[in-house]
């Protein structure tokens, strides 16, 4: 046998045990990282999905909440620490697509160092308003700032947060001037002084402002979907009520570290998107306001790569950065 043929054959026995692997995964507890604190939506989406799992494969997923550095951590550790087994997963989302580019330092990439496997789900939000504030539509909202440049106060979750960049791209599109009044530890505080009125909007979260909005103490101007909430079917998108191309979702999806074999990466690909066409799932994301977004591996890291690249845009060009 010549050195060629023995080469073929090692990389066939190699390829063939790989594959009985995949077959045989996963026998023993899975773990899915996630670098946010319990209760916030990648913790009850990597619950949900983790418990779907369980259900499927009959070995039990446990949900890690390791958090700090704007989840920074928990992504860090899969993407430089986790063997590619398939037994360390993470559910990472939009705010590390933005991290990106926020943080001068980081010490992984978000589309370089972690294998992408599908995203799970798409989170919209809205922009409101106090009832004092004098509009009721995007067209309105862009002429009353273009009229009083710099007089709107817009809150958010602090510096490089989703909604405070949601807020700045639309400020760039729209060619207007608002203040961006950023709050620490999250937003609480920011909710109480929008509902008083010290600040006049805010981009906000559907589930967490529905209360809010049904009581009438806040108005929707637009959801920042491309297309409407079944949440609020009557709220039209910023997009098709007077900036056309405004698009901004909170996704999150699942990577395993780097490294992972590619008979893995369709196994977990294929696992993850069957539970996702679940109908009780469906139904527990539609009553988060969210929608599933299962896709093939490629198709998200493409996707991933194409958020990272508007992100970096918008921070450039907000000129954000990191409390």
């Amino acid at each position: 046998m010549d050195a060629i043929t023995r080469i073929g054959c090692l990389s066939m026995a190699l390829l063939g045990a790989c594959s009985a692997w995949a077959q045989d995964y996963p026998n023993k507890t899975v773990r899915m990282i996630v670098p946010f604190a319990p209760g916030g939506a990648t913790d009850v989406l990597a619950r949900i999905v983790s418990q779907k799992l369980y259900e499927r494969w009959g070995q039990i997923v446990i949900a890690d909440n390791r958090v700090g550095a704007s989840g920074n951590i928990g992504a860090e550790f899969v993407a430089k620490s986790a063997a590619p087994d398939g037994y360390t997963l993470l559910m990472a989302g939009a705010p590390h697509a933005i991290n990106m580019s926020l943080f001068r330092n980081l010490r992984y990439d978000l589309a370089k160092d972690l294998t992408p496997i599908t995203a799970v789900a798409t989170f919209p939000s809205l922009i409101a308003v106090h009832p004092s504030v004098p509009v009721k539509s995007v067209k309105e909202l862009i002429a009353l700032a273009k009229a009083r440049p710099g007089e709107l106060n817009f809150g958010s979750a602090g510096n490089g947060s989703p909604n405070h960049l949601s807020m700045e791209l639309f400020k760039t599109m729209a060619k207007v001037d608002m203040t961006h009044i950023p709050y620490k530890g999250g937003s609480g505080q920011m909710v109480s002084d929008l509902l008083a009125g010290q600040v006049q909007l805010a981009s906000m979260g559907l589930p967490p402002s529905m209360p809010y909005v049904k009581a009438g103490k806040l108005r929707v101007i637009a959801v920042t979907s491309a297309k409407r909430s079944p949440m609020l079917p009557d709220a039209p998108t910023v997009a098709e009520s007077g900036l056309p191309g405004y698009e901004v979702t909170s996704w999150y999806g699942v990577f395993a570290p780097p490294g992972l074999s590619k008979d893995l990466v369709t196994k977990l690909n294929g696992d993850v998107v069957a539970v996702l066409g679940a109908a009780d799932l469906k139904e527990r994301l539609a009553s988060l306001g969210a929608e599933p977004l299962p896709m093939s591996s490629d198709d998200f890291g493409r996707y991933v790569r194409e958020d990272i690249a508007k992100w970096a845009k918008v921070v450039k060009e907000s000129g954000a950065k990191v409390d």
